[in-house]
Order: C-alpha cells, then sequence, then structure tokens
C-alpha cells in the first residue's frame, strides 16, 4: 500500500493475526473464518446459506473461533463488538443458530474462481482486507485499548512510500495522517488511554514487528512495521542509518531554525528530500548495472497526479510527480537494508 491518502484498505495475513486481548482481535478472529463467496456453508454438520462478509453456525462454533470457553463470555465480545458498529448478528433461541456479519467487507470479489472449494475462507491462509479507519472508532468512543486493539492500530496506519514521510521509502513505517510520521510514547498512550511506561512495554514485547527507532533528541521516533507484506525486498534500518536520514532532510531545509513540530517538517520536507536522492541515480544504476527502462522501474502515482508519463517503449519520463524506485535509491545512498 503506497499511499495513505489513496488506499482505503491495508492487508493482513492470517497467519500474523493481533494477539493478546482486545475487541479487535476478536474481531480479526471473526473476520479471518467468515465467507468470502455466497454459497452454502457446511459447519459442525448442519448446512446454511451464506453470503460474503457473514459467518453461521452456533454458540459453539463462536467459542471456539474466539477461544473462549465460556459462553456468556463469547457472546459479551460480541455485544461489545455490535456497540462499536463492527459486527451484526442474530441468535435464535430455539435453533441456537447464530449468524453474524461484518459490514466492513470487501465485496468486488465473487469468489469465482474458487467455486468447487468451501466458501469459508482456511484458516492461517491469504490475507484479510481491513479499513484504515477500523480503529478510529476506538478512539472516537473513548475507548481503553487492549494489547490487539493497540497491535491492529498501528498495522493498520503502517503506509510504503508515502511522498509525505520520506522514512517510509527505507522501509513500510507506521504514520497517522499526512503529518503523523513521527511519533512519541505520550501521543500512543494518549491516543489508547495508556501510560507512557505501558506504551514502552508494549513495543519492547512486539519489537520484532513494530521496530522504534529514536531520532537525536527530543524530537520523537519513528516506527517501522518489519512484517508488513510487500512487493519489494527490505530490512527495516538500524537507528543510525534513520539518524542519518533525519539529518540529511534537516540539511535539505535552508531554514536551520530549531525543528518544533518534528512530523509536519516531515510532511513537508520529504518531497523535496526526495527529489535530492535523484541526483544519486545515476551513480546507483551503474553501480548495480540495471537499466533505466520503464519495464524495470516502478513508478508510484498518486491518485491526484495520475497522468499519462509512463511509457513502457521508453525510457522513464522524470515530470516531478512520480518517484523512481526511490526506496532502492534511499537504501543504496544509506547502505542499509
Amino acid at each position: 500500500m503506497k499511499c495513505l491518502l489513496c488506499y482505503e484498505w491495508v492487508k493482513l495475513p492470517r497467519n500474523n493475526l493481533p494477539v493478546g486481548k482486545g475487541v479487535m482481535g476478536a474481531w480479526a478472529k471473526l473476520a479471518s473464518r467468515v465467507a468470502y463467496r455466497k454459497g452454502t456453508a457446511k459447519y459442525c454438520g448442519y448446512e446454511n446459506e451464506v453470503k460474503a462478509g457473514m459467518w453461521a453456525g452456533g454458540v459453539v462454533g463462536l467459542k471456539s473461533i474466539l477461544g473462549i470457553k465460556n459462553r456468556t463470555k463469547a457472546l459479551a465480545v460480541l455485544d461489545e463488538l455490535v456497540r462499536l458498529g463492527l459486527v451484526s448478528y442474530t441468535l435464535d433461541e430455539k435453533t441456537k443458530k447464530l449468524e453474524l456479519t461484518l459490514p466492513d467487507w470487501v465485496h468486488n470479489c465473487d469468489g469465482s474462481e474458487c467455486m468447487s472449494n468451501s466458501v469459508y475462507v482456511t484458516e492461517g491462509y491469504g490475507f484479510l482486507c481491513i479499513p484504515r479507519n477500523i480503529t478510529e472508532r476506538l478512539v472516537e468512543q473513548n475507548h481503553i485499548f487492549e494489547e490487539s486493539d493497540a497491535w491492529l492500530d498501528l498495522w493498520c496506519h503502517t503506509v510504503h512510500c508515502d511522498f509525505s514521510n520520506a522514512f517510509s521509502f527505507a522501509a513500510p513505517a507506521v504514520q497517522y495522517g499526512k503529518e503523523g510520521s513521527i511519533l512519541t510514547l505520550e501521543t500512543l498512550g494518549k491516543r489508547w488511554n495508556w501510560e507512557k511506561t505501558k506504551v514502552w512495554r508494549f513495543m519492547r514485547k512486539h519489537q520484532n514487528t513494530f521496530a522504534l527507532r529514536r531520532l537525536p533528541g527530543s524530537f520523537g521516533c519513528v516506527i517501522f512495521n518489519a512484517q508488513y507484506p510487500d512487493d519489494q525486498e527490505y530490512s527495516v534500518p538500524e537507528s543510525d542509518d534513520v539518524i542519518r536520514i533525519w539529518n540529511e532532510m534537516r540539511g535539505t531545509e535552508t531554514n536551520t531554525h530549531i525543528v518544533i513540530k518534528p512530523a509536519r517538517f516531515v510532511a513537508r520536507i520529504s518531497r523535496v528530500f526526495l527529489n535530492s536522492l535523484e541526483r544519486y541515480r545515476d551513480f546507483y544504476f551503474q553501480k548495480s548495472r540495471v537499466a533505466l527502462f520503464a519495464p524495470i522501474i516502478r513508478a508510484y502515482l498518486s491518485h491526484k497526479n495520475c497522468k499519462n508519463i509512463y511509457d513502457c517503449r521508453s525510457n522513464y519520463i522524470d515530470t516531478g510527480q512520480v518517484g523512481v524506485n526511490l526506496g532502492e535509491i534511499m537504501r543504496s545512498h544509506f547502505v542499509f537494508g
């Protein structure tokens, strides 16, 4: 997902669901087991007609999916998801049949390529498409986040190759809005209704997924997503690499005053900084012996600037509105990854 403004959905592999307590963890478990197309579902010996984004079965099946042994607690979790607008469900007291539907579901695919398989998705296989703003409902209701809620909140706000965040060209990075690339433990704590120490413990526990890299001084930190699926090979830059990127970004700015709002500074200067890296383009391609032709170079387009500038029969045409694999150029320049 290259652009935070372009893409409303984010991919989450089903073999990498959020762990720990929290309503978003329960939502992810349910979302990973619902039907991906319309058809007849077979579950626990019963057959039920379902459509995409729907699950039908019994409370026993619900408890199995959620990993909760108590019926009352399982239904309480379901009621909390209903209150947040994440699911809707009906329960027939006579037949004990339970049907639940996820309103946040991609309906563009009818599953015609998989008609011979079960309508229910295979556990641990493929990925979920999650709305980037799904955790905003918890923030708006001043919900006290739990572990899986915070985990999915960071995942949903991961971007890669966003021109308002130069760090995201090095590796997928967490970014809250256009001016939210630089974070602090206090900012996350305020969002999640946590104390600073709890945020720090969470980041330490999940450092293999969300790598925190501090900026010099008290400017804050950059959080990278080391597990984010992408078509490019990358590795999370070390702290020294992040500091070098930061210092070069500051060197790009002609005004050398102290940055009071670093996140706003990054959003404002990133495109200028990335354009300055293009002076290394000839050196990079000469070194790697890769021809500068369009079939090899990936172009990242913004939905606001989509123009016919990509000609597969000729060299790349630079209009200043699209980047030429700047992530590779940055990694070559800073010698990481």
